[in-house]
């Protein structure tokens, strides 16, 4: 039973991370030193998109849930509704490239309105 438990929140913990990568930077038009915890974030979701690489939660995810004495999933709302966003079915490479693109995508134009913000917060504070 703590396995299972441990499973799950290892995957609330991965949907998180996800919502980060594609929308974390939103957070830095209220905090502006979350850049330097979402770049590197932004960058690593983007790599394993690109790369079809395995994020290593997925991994630790099923290694719980096998500890746990199950391989798939039973049913409950974090069955049902969080793990098709992680685990999409029919994922290929492909797929992933695109989704890496479309990462890169809304966090450049995510970042180039802070930028702009940032732009006209300094310009304003020049004496004229």
């Amino acid at each position: 039973m703590p396995y299972a438990l441990l499973a799950d929140l290892v995957l609330v913990l991965h949907a998180t991370f996800i919502l980060f990568v594609v929308l974390g930077g939103l957070l830095i038009f209220w905090n502006r030193r979350l850049i330097w915890l979402h770049m590197p974030a932004a960058a690593w979701g983007i790599l394993i998109e690109f790369k079809g690489w395995v994020c290593p939660l997925t991994y630790l995810e099923n290694d719980l849930r096998s500890a746990a004495g199950g391989g798939g999933y039973a049913g409950g709302f974090i069955d049902h509704y969080l793990v098709p966003l992680v685990y999409p079915s029919g994922l290929t490479h492909e797929t992933q490239v695109v989704l890496g693109l479309a990462v890169l995508f809304i966090n450049a134009v995510i970042y180039t309105l802070v930028w702009v913000k940032v732009v006209k917060v300094n310009k304003g504070s020049e004496p004229t």
